[in-house]
């Protein structure tokens, strides 16, 4: 029997975009085959230095495969990320 997929959201905040995004993006691109869009803003616009960063993912795959990719993006020092399963 196949593993059911489910549809999800996850959640990233960077403290400091500039010093997190290279270890956040080689994890991002390690999983790129679940990840079915991406949204990232800079909420503060004026900022140059130590500025947080948001990252927003719709993501398809099986539970473990979301909660896996949302711990190892929560493991990062600096990062925080939190996933919501969408479909039952």
């Amino acid at each position: 029997m196949p593993v059911k997929k489910h549809l999800g959201t996850i959640s990233i905040l960077m403290k400091d975009r500039h010093s997190y995004a290279v270890e956040v993006q080689e994890i991002l691109t390690a999983n790129g085959h679940l990840i079915m869009a991406r949204m990232g803003i800079n909420p503060a616009r004026t900022c140059v230095k130590k500025c947080a960063g948001i990252i927003t993912l719709m993501v398809e795959g099986n539970v473990k495969e979301i909660n896996d990719l949302t711990k190892k993006l929560d493991k990062l020092y600096g990062v925080v990320a939190k996933s919501v399963i969408i479909t039952k």
